[in-house]
């Protein structure tokens, strides 16, 4: 792999703790949520960044691959939600839906383009079978 851009984070204290990237861009307080035992409250957590960072990539590549087919995406929206649970074996597991709203478009047009974006999309490269991802399309009523 030829790396274009590189990202950098420390987090000091681990899931209670802070974060910080290299640029200050990020510059935050970890909370853990009382979902997993924590005190919730001001800050973030690896999840809702997981959940940024997917949405905003997936976005990106659904944007791709519509230009590559001509289609307007026009306000198209990603949500990812990223749920974090125990398997069988008392392990930590991920998983995430995206929800895809692309406004005016049809059935057929919308699932061509959401699952070739997530053919091509960095994260779901990276998540592709060690993670259940599923995608949903949202359309107009």
């Amino acid at each position: 792999m030829k790396t274009m851009y590189t990202a950098k984070a420390t987090t000091t204290g681990g899931r209670g703790g802070h974060v910080q990237s290299d640029d200050h861009t990020i510059d935050m307080n970890l909370t853990v949520p009382k979902g997993l035992g924590g005190p919730g409250g001001d800050g973030t957590n690896p999840e809702q960044l997981f959940a940024a960072g997917y949405s905003a990539c997936y976005g990106s590549a659904l944007a791709a691959v519509a230009k590559n087919h001509d289609v307007d995406l026009g306000d198209y929206t990603v949500t990812a939600e990223v749920g974090i649970g125990k398997d069988d074996d008392d392990n930590f597991l991920l998983e995430v839906t995206l929800d895809t709203y692309i406004p005016g478009i049809d059935l057929e047009t919308g699932e061509k383009l959401i699952n070739e974006a997530h053919e091509v999309c960095p994260y779901s490269r990276a998540t592709r079978d060690n993670i259940d991802v599923t995608l949903n399309l949202l359309l107009d009523e």
